[in-house]
């Protein structure tokens, strides 16, 4: 990780012209992605995760997820940005070492305790933000996860209150996790005042759609890693028949 690659992946969060990242889980699917001609590559924890044989929700242990991380940094001519949950339980200054050493550009952190379905207090989660903007300077492009609609409800008023506490820790985007809905996304983007990251997946308005909304970035999540796996117990079922799955 160096200044050059986080300014590079920070400069492609656009409003309106979004960075579009559909996230890989190893070092082949990354080689995808870029093949495919995205600028940048985003890991998905809970595809990492499941490619690892661990559930999602903080349950891979810190080393084996950096090293994920490290390996698909390695195959790159691009920034990578690295989907780290919580931190698995790592101090700042340490995540932020622990992220460069593998290579990471950026990174997405989420304000809640998978383990317990809580959302952590706002104010915890902007000064463990700061904390980790200290310790890696400019060099590291935050992602800050809003977990609100997952395990708080539907309070738009909160996830802008939220989204804006993070900005000013030093965020350089806010991630709304669960926002799907047009006018949710549009009041979203015009209130918080930061470059907004919204998750495509199903039911959402396609990159297009989300672009017009003035989002800066779009993922897809574990999606691309459950749609392979679907794929691959397809093939896997034809073989078991007695076919060529090909």
């Amino acid at each position: 990780m160096t200044i050059d690659d986080a300014a590079r992946l920070r400069a492609l969060h656009v409003p309106g012209a979004p960075l579009v990242l559909p996230n890989a889980w190893d070092a082949a699917s990354a080689r995808a992605v870029r093949a495919a001609g995205f600028p940048a590559v985003a890991t998905s924890s809970a595809a990492v995760a499941r490619a690892l044989g661990y559930d999602d929700g903080h349950q891979t242990p810190a080393g084996e997820m950096m090293a994920a991380v490290a390996r698909i940094a390695r195959v790159l001519d691009v920034p990578l940005t690295a989907d780290v949950e919580r931190g698995y339980g790592l101090k700042p200054a340490e995540l932020a070492e622990r992220l460069a050493e593998a290579g990471a550009a950026g990174c997405n952190l989420e304000d809640s305790v998978p383990e317990r379905g809580e959302l952590v207090d706002p104010g915890e989660q902007a000064e463990f933000l700061a904390e980790v903007r200290a310790a890696a300077g400019d060099a590291l492009v935050i992602n800050a996860r809003i977990d609100v609609y997952l395990f708080g409800g539907s309070s738009g008023e909160e996830a802008v209150a939220r989204g804006r506490r993070y900005l000013e820790a030093g965020a350089d985007c806010v991630y709304p996790i669960g926002l799907g809905d047009e006018d949710g996304i549009r009041a979203f983007v015009a209130e918080v005042g930061g470059p907004v990251n919204i998750y495509c997946g199903p039911g959402a308005p396609g990159p297009a759609r989300l672009a017009e909304l003035g989002v800066a970035r779009i993922s897809f999540g574990s999606s691309l890693h459950e749609a392979s796996q679907t794929h691959t117990r397809g093939l896997l079922a034809a073989v078991r028949e007695g076919r060529n799955p090909f």
